[in-house]
């Protein structure tokens, strides 16, 4: 069958202007979930919550997001992508709205998970407005250019936030975004009208199901240090025969995940509508491009939440240098994304991947034996710039190979699968970042203080060593003038803190590489072949090197 690919010559060019609006409208989601990590001491300061309160915000907006993509993909399809984008950036401006003006955290995660609901179709709806506005080498450029999109409002998020935050404050950070989803509301009339499909109907079952186990896997890795990862602490709502609840809600929404996977096999094989079309996982390439997208995503959500964390928590600097500290990262992801698409007709999703991943894993590797306490040293800018070409060509490549294995019409189906997978992987990221952190630096604090003559058991246990949490040396200097303890004490006191937490990322770098590393060789599922536009007929699949359809 010959697709517009083959016929280059014969390609209708269209107007870039509807294309404002999709990268607009990727931008504002981006620039919400990058702007809470750079915001994180003025909202600790503002609402006097711990940072993995705000982490929580994060993982609110993630979970909401993955919990009803797969939902806001059928309203898509059923209402026609332009309309329904359109009424979705309203209620996105509404909840940023409630976040500039919020009075405490309560309301800082109310306007995050309204914020996450509305992304939860505009994500879908990007990828079925760039499907429904271009074709062929167009595509392919604006599949590229939402990548650069996410990355480009990172980096404003990173400069924008780091100002207003040093200087004025963090709400008029989110107080931008409701200018902002105004624009794009107004700029979306550019759009190409699309045709509803009222035959489409909704899965109320599978809804359910799928919002049901997203929502316990994320909450559950959400609260794996606060509620422990094995017998119940003293922070968990309930136990279970003395267990605790959070790798309980993991498990679960695990089986759920694979019920609701049973649950739309037979809709499918009884001829209804599915909330997710398999067709777009149907073959071991694109299931192989989820689980990397998966990956990469969490490493980025977790580096993204670490760096914020020591700098600003740990070393008490300010939001400004925080941006500044993060730029070669978000600057080097922002042009690879946009860059990466050049090589896909000299080379194979299967090599960039390998690369990506093999350059990813070399950074973090890198970061882990450089880092001290100055992320301004250039031996770290290093690292930061090869994590950030590894990482902004492996999430633009995947989203590629999703694209372009499936035909037209589940385009929506395609962006739901993006959101699912990208806003799980940067709860769950998010998430063990926090809980791994503080746990190292938990155990790397009590075995320091074991056995340390300085700091005998009677001062241990005037300091609360069941709660430690990342704290700079202005308050732990604070928590210890509180004690009996000595001049000498409490300088023992602040180096162990200071050595504990240093030690605490540094193997938090080294399991990232872990991580980063064992997506190498499974990154060798992905497709030989140079990809193209999204198809019009029937999804394309890949055995043995020659190229079949289904």
């Amino acid at each position: 069958m010959t697709d517009a690919t083959d016929l280059p010559d014969m390609e209708i060019k269209e107007s870039w202007a509807p294309m404002i609006a999709i990268a607009f409208g990727q931008a504002i989601m981006s620039f919400n979930v990058a702007a809470l990590p750079v915001s994180l001491s003025g909202m600790v300061a503002s609402f006097g919550v711990p940072p993995t309160t705000i982490a929580t915000g994060v993982v609110m907006y993630s979970l909401a997001v993955a919990g009803f993509v797969m939902l806001g993909a059928k309203l898509v399809q059923r209402f026609g992508s332009t309309r329904v984008f359109r009424s979705v950036v309203v209620l996105f401006g509404i909840a940023q709205v409630l976040m500039t003006f919020a009075p405490s955290a309560q309301f800082m995660m109310v306007g995050q998970l309204l914020a996450g609901l509305a992304a939860s179709v505009i994500v879908p709806a990007l990828v079925a407005l760039i499907a429904n506005n271009y074709s062929g080498q167009q595509q392919a450029t604006a599949i590229g250019a939402l990548g650069s999109a996410r990355a480009g409002a990172s980096v404003a998020a990173f400069l924008i936030g780091g100002l207003l935050g040093t200087f004025i404050g963090w709400r008029p950070v989110f107080g931008i975004l409701i200018i902002m989803s105004g624009v794009v509301f107004f700029l979306s009339f550019r759009l190409k009208p699309d045709v509803a499909r009222p035959e489409v109907k909704i899965d109320v079952v599978g809804v359910v199901l799928a919002a049901a186990a997203i929502i316990l896997i994320s909450f559950g890795f959400n609260n794996l240090n606060r509620w422990g990862l094995g017998p119940a602490r003293g922070g968990a709502p309930f136990d279970i025969f003395g267990l605790s609840p959070a790798p309980v809600m993991i498990v679960v929404g695990i089986l759920l995940l694979q019920v609701f996977i049973g649950w739309i096999r037979r809709q499918q094989a009884s001829g209804k509508t599915p909330l997710l079309d398999l067709r777009v996982i149907a073959s071991g390439q694109e299931r192989a491009a989820v689980y990397a997208m998966f990956a990469v995503v969490s490493l980025e959500a977790m580096l993204n939440f670490s760096v914020p964390l020591y700098i600003q928590i740990v070393q008490g600097r300010t939001p400004i240098e925080t941006a500044i500290a993060m730029l070669p990262f978000n600057l080097t992801v922002f042009f690879t994304a946009m860059l990466v698409v050049r090589l896909y007709k000299t080379y194979t999703p299967r090599q960039i991947a390998r690369v990506g991943f093999t350059l990813c894993t070399l950074a973090l590797l890198w970061l882990a034996w450089v880092v001290r306490n100055d992320w301004s040293a250039p031996v770290v800018m290093i690292g930061l710039i090869a994590f950030g070409i590894g990482q902004g060509a492996l999430v633009t490549l995947v989203f590629n190979v999703l694209v372009t294995g499936a035909p037209k019409e589940l385009a929506s189906d395609v962006g739901s699968l993006r959101g699912t997978t990208q806003n799980l992987a940067a709860g769950v990221g998010t998430a063990v970042a926090g809980a791994l952190l503080v746990g190292l630096l938990s155990a790397n604090i009590l075995r320091s203080v074991a056995d340390n003559p300085l700091l005998p058991s009677d001062l241990q246990s005037q300091v609360d060593l069941d709660n430690i949490n990342f704290v700079n040396n202005d308050r732990l200097l604070a928590v210890m003038q509180r004690t009996t303890a000595k001049p000498e004490q409490i300088a023992e006191a602040m180096r162990i803190n200071t050595d504990a937490r240093l030690r605490a990322l540094k193997i938090g770098l080294l399991i990232m590489a872990g991580v980063a590393s064992l997506m190498i060789l499974p990154s060798g599922r992905l497709p030989n072949y140079l990809p193209g536009e999204i198809p019009s007929g029937p999804v394309r699949h890949e055995r043995n090197g020659a190229k079949t359809v289904s």
